[in-house]
């Protein structure tokens, strides 16, 4: 008897703490998901989907409607909202209906073999579309400095809270709760890539941590603490309610989106067109339809710096800007599978480290650079050193993939491990800033 009470407390224990690691693994998921999946996720981290994209393990999946996947002993993997079960152990799955009613749709994903791209013909297709659509965000975000900025509307300068990037770091959370948390699972139907394009390049690429460090820096500097303080404040504020309003309005949108589909269900015309990127030939063609846009606007930056950088000023910045702005698009993303396997053992587990180092250290180069640029105070020296702080430093920072994370960790059985994030990224940004951009240099 004393054996079997030993025995089930035991058990008991290590019921209680496999629960708290799946728990823990599982916010970590959670968190991962919110955010850049990195590079990683092509080498194997993720399962790959039939659109020839990755995704998550099938135990960490939890459909909107509330339903949990059930791993049979007979290993098929049933859904049961789907029409069929699928055996993965099969190279070509059976569909075995259990509703008496299978689509011709799916038969056909079954019996047609999935053709995918190359292992490297695939990362040069991410690539390309995260440098395409990173061009695009510096554009938009230089656009909307001129919209909001002096020159324009003049809500946001230098010398106050609301900085130059603030209209497009509020802009881009916001899309960034439609394309990469609601529609996020929709987009990646179609083509994977182009949901990497969309959140990790373009609106990653939108958004800027380093801008927003480097303003509330200057500020300090000058003397302005309060106003530095409140900088961070209020802008943490308004980014992490544009990504909340993002969400809810794309909630809306989505819901719209059900009741008019039910209603044009009986529309074939429409049904069968099929948007999936699912072929080699069309995952070709978009890529090099993608790799020829790729060389006009590196073209077009190329010719136009070349006549605009000896008189120096805001475009020949931004041409230089977008030449360098894809190689910080890179590097976030490769930096973002630190974000999937987290470092610092389960006490720091959380912490998604690959966001946080890319904003962390594009902050503090960014600092170095114009601690730099105040002291040789030339106009080419101005011209290269502001073009690499918009366009690389700019994208390899980001605000939404930040602002992603925080909102899900807010909506996680941890919240307090939300603001601790904050205050990590920011403090540790902050305090490097100032030792950098106070150091004196000889000339």
């Amino acid at each position: 008897m004393e054996r079997l009470s030993s025995f089930g407390s035991a058990a008991s224990r290590l019921s209680v703490s496999q629960k708290v690691v799946d728990e823990e693994a599982e916010n970590h998921e959670f968190v991962s998901v919110a955010g850049d999946i990195g590079a990683r996720a092509l080498q194997g981290g993720r399962k790959s989907t039939e659109s020839g994209g990755f995704r998550l393990s099938i135990d960490h999946i939890k459909p909107e409607n509330g339903s949990v996947y059930k791993l049979q002993e007979e290993y098929e993997l049933q859904q049961p909202d789907n029409n069929f079960i699928v055996n993965p152990q099969e190279q070509f799955p059976t569909l075995v209906a259990t509703n008496n009613k299978v689509h011709s749709e799916d038969i056909k994903q079954v019996q047609e073999p999935n053709k995918k791209l190359p292992k490297i013909l695939n990362y040069v297709s991410c690539l390309i579309h995260l440098a395409v659509f990173g061009i695009l965000g510096v554009l938009t975000r230089y656009l909307l400095q001129k919209l909001f900025g002096p020159g324009g509307v003049g809500l946001t300068s230098d010398h106050t809270i609301l900085y130059l990037d603030l209209p497009s770091n509020m802009i881009g959370s916001f899309f960034m709760g439609w394309f990469g948390i609601v529609f996020k699972e929709d987009i990646s139907r179609v083509s994977e890539h182009l949901t990497l394009a969309l959140t990790t390049g373009y609106v990653g690429s939108l958004t800027t941590f380093s801008g927003w460090n480097q303003k509330m820096l200057e500020l300090s500097v000058a003397g302005h603490w309060i106003l530095s303080l409140l900088g961070f404040l209020i802008g943490m504020f308004l980014v992490a309610f544009s990504i909340i309003f993002g969400v809810e309005t794309a909630k809306g949108f989505k819901w719209l989106l059900k009741r008019l589909n039910k209603r044009h269900e009986n529309d074939t015309s429409i049904s069968k067109v099929n948007w999936k990127v699912d072929s080699f030939l069309r995952r070709s063609v978009v890529t090099i339809v993608l790799l020829v846009i790729l060389a006009l606007l590196w073209g077009v930056s190329i010719g136009l710096e070349t006549n605009e950088f000896k008189n120096g000023g805001g475009e020949a910045q931004l041409w230089l800007a977008c030449m360098v702005g894809p190689l910080g698009v890179w590097l976030r993303w490769f930096l973002a599978s630190l974000n999937e396997i987290g470092i610092g053992g389960e006490f720091l587990n959380w912490l998604p480290f690959g966001t946080l180092f890319a904003n962390v250290s594009a902050s503090c180069i960014m600092a170095a650079l114009a601690t730099l640029k105040k002291s040789m105070n030339t106009t080419n020296c101005d011209t290269v050193i502001t073009g690499v702080q918009f366009g690389l430093l700019g994208c390899l920072s980001t605000v939404s993939i930040f602002a992603a994370e925080f909102n899900a960790m807010r909506e996680s059985k941890h919240p307090w491990r939300a603001y601790a994030y904050v205050m990590v990224t920011i403090c540790i940004s902050f305090s490097f800033g100032i030792l950098l951009y106070n150091i004196p240099i000889s000339r």
